[in-house]
Order: C-alpha cells, then sequence, then structure tokens
C-alpha cells in the first residue's frame, strides 16, 4: 500500500501547525502565570512577618496547625504575618 506524496505532506503541515501553536501558547502564557507568582510583596524586613516566620517554624518543629491565630488591625500587617507563617511554616 503505497502512501502519495500529497498524504505525507499533509500529515507534516499538521504536525508543523500543531507545533507552531502549542508554542505561541507557551509563549502567550509564560507572562500571565510569572506575574501571578511575582505580586506578593516582599514583607522580609516586616516585623509581623519575622513574627508569623517564627511562629510558623515553632509550630512546624510541633507538628501544630496555625495554632495562634493572629489578628492585627491593619491588613497589610495580617497579610505581612500570614506570608511570614505559611513560609515558616513550609507552606509556599
Amino acid at each position: 500500500m503505497k502512501k502519495s506524496l500529497k498524504y505525507y505532506a499533509q500529515v507534516a503541515a499538521i504536525a508543523l501547525g500543531v507545533g507552531i501553536g502549542a508554542g505561541t501558547l507557551q509563549a502567550a502564557a509564560g507572562p500571565f502565570f510569572q506575574d501571578q507568582q511575582q505580586q506578593q510583596p516582599d514583607y522580609s524586613k516586616n516585623k509581623r512577618y519575622q513574627q508569623g516566620m517564627r511562629e510558623g517554624k515553632d509550630d512546624q518543629a510541633h507538628k501544630l496547625d496555625h495554632s495562634k491565630k493572629r489578628h492585627f488591625a491593619k491588613d497589610e500587617d495580617q497579610k505581612a504575618y500570614e506570608a511570614g507563617y505559611q513560609q515558616g511554616h513550609g507552606n509556599k
């Protein structure tokens, strides 16, 4: 059973189209996912972040899960504490 040159040309064109389409999709999606990862501000010098980091490490060492429920008046302090806690507890 002989396949014609036209058949092989069609198969090659489809394969090339799929390859180019996948590459374009990956290139377009790359910056979107990169932005999602970089939206969290740098809290490393924030004292609430450092407090959360210490308490997260302590809870991790004692196999506890968020044993200290801290609530802060400022939303930014709460976010910094939670980010530090998650980092210290080993969650990302």
